[in-house]
């Protein structure tokens, strides 16, 4: 096979959601035989690894329904039909921790699921903290505990299970990998 790409024969949406859609398509594999795909379609997000000037990673605490537990995770939120994505992580910088930042770099982004959805992640690195007097607030169905950990608690948090999601896991380790480089 020269060609590795799957030929879309038909797409139909049969689910269209506040946040996702769900895409069914039948698609005609590399070598001409056919199958299906459950495809889901997302506008994209952002995720901040916050680091306060005494070196603490901001993160929140929140219920995760998909897992009906809590986690915590490094501030992130969906991206709004055509925001720019470092606008989005001012944005939700601020909703979720009352922080503003002085300086916001992006690092990478990268797809959380590739084999089923299209959801792009944006990560930037925010410092020069500051608590805002009035902050945007979360939205209506959004609750959240705030926490700074040192990078040593969130390892730790991710040996307990606390921390479990690839983007403040990805997070945490880029971290523990530049404190490495630097030979601490």
């Amino acid at each position: 096979m020269s060609s590795l790409e799957e030929k879309t024969i038909k797409s139909e949406e049969v689910f269209s959601g506040k946040i996702i859609s769900l895409h069914l398509k039948d698609v005609e594999l590399p070598n001409g035989k056919h199958s299906k795909r459950e495809i889901i379609k997302h506008p994209g997000a952002v995720a901040i690894l916050a680091i306060t000037d005494d070196n603490k990673i901001v993160m929140v605490e929140q219920f995760r329904k998909a897992l009906e537990r809590t986690i915590v995770e490094i501030p992130a939120g969906k991206l709004e039909k055509g925001e720019e994505p470092a606008l989005c992580a001012r944005r939700e910088l601020e909703e979720e921790t009352g922080y503003e930042c002085a300086s916001l770099e992006w690092l990478i982004s990268f797809y959380t699921s590739p084999g089923f959805a299209d959801e792009i992640v944006h990560l930037y690195v925010a410092k020069g903290l500051v608590k805002k007097k009035d902050p945007a607030v979360l939205d209506e169905d959004e609750f959240v505990n705030m926490e700074e950990l040192t990078l040593a608690e969130a390892v730790q948090y991710m040996k307990d299970q606390k921390i479990y999601d690839a983007k403040t896991v990805y997070a945490v380790q880029y971290l523990q990998l530049q404190e490495a480089l630097a030979g601490k």
